[in-house]
């Protein structure tokens, strides 16, 4: 059976919006907590391949590991893995954006299946994530694959591999700089469709904070 293992981290915390939503838009990544950048490098592999979103704070997340000691190939950009596009209101804060809808959604700024005015929903983020990651899968084909990307398309990631609705997967938690293995198993000739029996996804861990691990440990937690 052929395993090809998705690395997803997610970028590092954004600092120079004031706290206001940027979506798609591109702001810088505040890459100076080198020791977190450390402990990542001891735990990636170091055969894998790179793929970062099209936004520069996946870039720079990535290459603030490398920095770190991880030498690897010179990233896929991808911009399927870009995050969710919130439209009109990116720019603005998150209480003007609640104030405006009346409610507060429990973990996203709105319902799955909900667009933003202008963007995009969070189920249509899922659909081509799901693309970027079928496609990948086959033409990396029992590699390692280090993904650095954005809180939603990690938790697209892990709805996708875990069949569940795109309002579910909202419920995930993924922190900047965490870790999220996924690995995909293979039986026969690889099946774009979910539901065939011959296409197989676990979730090895989610959301691992690297920061909390020793430099060299291959110790992940897993899923609860």
């Amino acid at each position: 059976m052929t395993t090809t293992r998705w690395w997803w981290v997610r970028h590092a915390p954004v600092t120079a919006t004031g706290g206001r939503i940027y979506g798609q838009t591109d702001p810088p990544c505040d890459t100076d907590d080198s020791a977190t950048f450390r402990v990542l490098a001891s735990i990636l592999p170091t055969q894998a391949i790179l793929v970062t979103s099209n936004l520069q704070r996946t870039q720079q997340t990535a290459n603030a590991i490398g920095v770190a000691g991880l030498a690897l190939p010179r990233a896929i950009i991808e911009p399927a893995m870009a995050e969710q596009n919130f439209g009109k209101w990116q720019g603005r804060t998150h209480v003007e954006v609640t104030n405006e809808l009346g409610a507060r959604h429990a973990f996203w700024l709105m319902p799955a299946h909900s667009r933003p005015p202008g963007g995009e929903t969070f189920a249509e983020l899922m659909d081509r994530v799901r693309e970027a990651i079928l496609r990948l899968t086959h033409d990396n084909r029992g590699r390692d694959i280090v993904c650095v990307a954005h809180g939603g398309s990690i938790r697209a990631a892990l709805g996708i591999a875990l069949e569940v609705d795109p309002e579910r997967a909202l419920s995930f938690s993924v922190d900047n700089c965490s870790l999220t293995r996924i690995d995909h198993f293979e039986g026969r000739p690889f099946d774009e469709k979910p539901n065939n029996p011959n296409y197989y996804w676990a979730v090895v861990c989610a959301n691992h904070r690297p920061e909390l691990s020793t430099p060299g440990s291959v110790t992940t937690t897993p899923i609860a």
